[in-house]
């Protein structure tokens, strides 16, 4: 079992955390947690999605190549990746001085999704590659959120504990949590 801690444990770990993984459903908050807590730790903030998975006009990177990159850049000595993908966590996890898991209801997710395609719609995102505007969310990517706690969820708690039982993992499962966390870790937002 992962070694899941408390949103008060997981403050003084972070502190002093030099790398951190952030994880979680699309739309649940996980870029907008990550570039608050870079941005107040000065840690390197990393989005998957654009230094990894995405080339311009939503191509898919090749497989071999985003996981070259994953390995190069936990590498690192001061980072916070912020991304799901959970065949690169036998090379996060164990780099990890804390996972935050934003583990948001499904409703709150494609709340998340659909604010964000209204405020950013036909432009690319700061946490997204270059190329890659923000679009109109299809059936398939609304299934993918709405299935995303059954299928990935015991995805995660497996590979952490594979990969990292002694790593402590906060799982954030609401807003309000979100900002408990910020306030406890001072952290404006």
């Amino acid at each position: 079992m992962p070694n899941f801690v408390g949103i008060e444990v997981a403050v003084e770990v972070l502190n002093a955390a030099q790398r951190v993984m952030v994880v979680g459903c699309p739309g649940g908050g996980k870029s907008t947690l990550s570039q608050a807590l870079s941005a107040h730790f000065g840690l390197r903030y990393i989005s998957m999605d654009k230094e990894f998975f995405w080339l311009p006009g939503w191509v898919a990177r090749p497989r071999a190549e985003q996981r070259a990159l994953i390995t190069e850049a936990v590498a690192g000595e001061r980072w916070i990746m912020d991304g799901s993908n959970p065949t690169s966590f036998d090379l996060r996890v164990p780099r990890s001085d804390l996972v935050i898991w934003a583990r948001m209801r499904r409703l709150l997710s494609l709340w998340g999704v659909l604010t964000r395609v209204a405020k950013t719609y036909g432009r690319t995102r700061p946490d997204m590659a270059s190329g890659c505007p923000e679009q109109l969310p299809d059936r398939a990517f609304l299934r993918y959120i709405w299935n995303f706690e059954s299928v990935h969820g015991p995805v995660f708690v497996r590979n952490i504990d594979l990969h990292g039982p002694d790593v402590p993992v906060v799982v954030l499962n609401s807003r309000a949590e979100m900002r408990c966390m910020l306030d406890l870790a001072g952290v404006r937002a």
